[in-house]
Protein backbone atom coordinates (compact mmCIF):
# COMPACT_ATOMS: atom_id res chain seq x y z
CA UNK A 1 0.00 0.00 0.00
CA UNK A 2 1.39 3.34 -1.07
CA UNK A 3 1.65 6.05 1.57
CA UNK A 4 2.65 9.66 1.11
CA UNK A 5 3.24 12.02 4.00
CA UNK A 6 3.79 15.75 3.51
CA UNK A 7 5.41 18.14 5.93
CA UNK A 8 6.81 21.64 6.01
CA UNK A 9 3.74 23.79 5.70
CA UNK A 10 3.08 26.77 7.91
CA UNK A 11 2.40 30.47 8.17
CA UNK A 12 4.73 32.82 6.36
CA UNK A 13 4.73 36.47 5.40
CA UNK A 14 4.62 37.56 1.77
CA UNK A 15 8.08 37.29 0.26
CA UNK A 16 9.03 34.50 2.62
CA UNK A 17 10.06 30.92 1.90
CA UNK A 18 8.98 27.42 2.84
CA UNK A 19 10.22 23.99 1.89
CA UNK A 20 7.70 21.22 1.63
CA UNK A 21 8.75 17.59 1.91
CA UNK A 22 6.97 14.38 1.04
CA UNK A 23 8.12 10.89 1.92
CA UNK A 24 6.77 7.94 -0.03
CA UNK A 25 6.57 4.33 1.08
CA UNK A 26 5.12 1.16 -0.39
CA UNK A 27 6.25 1.80 -3.94
CA UNK A 28 9.55 1.67 -5.83
CA UNK A 29 9.77 5.42 -5.61
CA UNK A 30 12.59 5.83 -8.11
CA UNK A 31 10.41 4.54 -10.94
CA UNK A 32 7.59 7.07 -10.60
CA UNK A 33 7.04 10.69 -11.41
CA UNK A 34 5.79 12.93 -8.65
CA UNK A 35 3.66 16.00 -8.48
CA UNK A 36 2.82 18.76 -6.06
CA UNK A 37 -0.74 20.03 -6.20
CA UNK A 38 -2.54 22.71 -4.26
CA UNK A 39 -6.13 23.45 -3.39
CA UNK A 40 -7.37 26.77 -2.12
CA UNK A 41 -10.76 27.11 -0.41
CA UNK A 42 -13.56 26.86 -2.94
CA UNK A 43 -11.20 25.99 -5.78
CA UNK A 44 -10.17 22.84 -7.57
CA UNK A 45 -7.00 20.96 -6.81
CA UNK A 46 -4.47 21.86 -9.49
CA UNK A 47 -0.95 20.87 -10.42
CA UNK A 48 1.78 23.22 -9.25
CA UNK A 49 4.89 21.28 -10.25
CA UNK A 50 5.94 17.83 -11.35
CA UNK A 51 9.14 15.89 -11.75
CA UNK A 52 9.90 12.79 -13.77
CA UNK A 53 11.06 9.55 -12.21
CA UNK A 54 14.70 10.32 -12.99
CA UNK A 55 14.49 14.07 -12.28
CA UNK A 56 15.42 14.84 -15.90
CA UNK A 57 12.16 16.67 -16.56
CA UNK A 58 10.21 19.15 -14.53
CA UNK A 59 7.10 21.21 -15.06
CA UNK A 60 5.80 24.32 -13.32
CA UNK A 61 2.53 26.14 -13.65
CA UNK A 62 3.16 29.65 -14.92
CA UNK A 63 2.21 31.34 -11.67
CA UNK A 64 5.09 29.72 -9.75
CA UNK A 65 7.83 29.68 -12.38
CA UNK A 66 11.00 31.25 -11.07
CA UNK A 67 9.77 31.03 -7.47
CA UNK A 68 9.22 27.32 -6.80
CA UNK A 69 11.61 24.43 -7.36
CA UNK A 70 10.70 20.77 -7.29
CA UNK A 71 13.36 18.18 -6.57
CA UNK A 72 13.65 14.59 -5.45
CA UNK A 73 16.02 12.29 -3.64
CA UNK A 74 15.43 8.76 -4.82
CA UNK A 75 17.74 7.33 -2.18
CA UNK A 76 15.49 8.76 0.53
CA UNK A 77 12.13 8.31 -1.22
CA UNK A 78 11.58 12.04 -0.86
CA UNK A 79 10.23 14.79 -3.06
CA UNK A 80 10.56 18.46 -2.17
CA UNK A 81 9.01 21.76 -3.13
CA UNK A 82 11.11 24.81 -2.36
CA UNK A 83 8.86 27.85 -2.37
CA UNK A 84 10.42 31.30 -2.45
CA UNK A 85 8.95 34.78 -2.81
CA UNK A 86 5.65 33.51 -1.53
CA UNK A 87 2.56 35.49 -2.41
CA UNK A 88 -0.87 35.74 -0.81
CA UNK A 89 -2.26 33.76 -3.73
CA UNK A 90 -0.07 30.79 -2.82
CA UNK A 91 -2.19 30.13 0.26
CA UNK A 92 -3.62 26.62 -0.08
CA UNK A 93 -3.37 23.06 1.09
CA UNK A 94 -0.49 21.43 -0.74
CA UNK A 95 -0.55 17.76 -1.67
CA UNK A 96 2.09 15.48 -3.08
CA UNK A 97 1.03 12.71 -5.41
CA UNK A 98 2.62 9.81 -7.24
CA UNK A 99 1.95 9.09 -10.89
CA UNK A 100 0.05 5.96 -11.74
CA UNK A 101 2.51 4.65 -14.30
CA UNK A 102 6.23 4.07 -13.91
CA UNK A 103 8.87 5.74 -16.07
CA UNK A 104 6.53 8.47 -17.30
CA UNK A 105 8.18 11.65 -18.51
CA UNK A 106 6.47 14.59 -16.81
CA UNK A 107 7.42 17.62 -18.85
CA UNK A 108 4.05 19.31 -19.23
CA UNK A 109 0.73 19.92 -17.58
CA UNK A 110 -0.95 16.76 -16.33
CA UNK A 111 -4.41 16.07 -15.05
CA UNK A 112 -4.81 15.03 -11.44
CA UNK A 113 -6.40 11.77 -12.57
CA UNK A 114 -2.99 10.64 -13.78
CA UNK A 115 -1.82 10.52 -10.19
CA UNK A 116 -2.94 7.52 -8.22
CA UNK A 117 -2.08 8.15 -4.59
CA UNK A 118 -2.04 11.29 -2.48
CA UNK A 119 -0.80 12.55 0.81
CA UNK A 120 -3.00 14.10 3.45
CA UNK A 121 -1.91 17.61 2.58
CA UNK A 122 -0.06 20.37 4.39
CA UNK A 123 -1.41 23.86 4.88
CA UNK A 124 0.53 26.83 3.53
CA UNK A 125 -0.73 30.22 4.62
CA UNK A 126 0.81 33.41 3.30
CA UNK A 127 -0.34 36.38 5.30
CA UNK A 128 0.96 39.72 6.48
Amino acid sequence: QVQLVESGGGLVQPGGSLRLSCVVSGRTFSRYGMGWFRQAPGKERTLVASISWNAMNTYYVDSVKGRFTISRDNAKNMVYLQMNSLELEDTAVYYCAIHRRPFTVLNGARDRTEFGSWGQGTQVTVSA
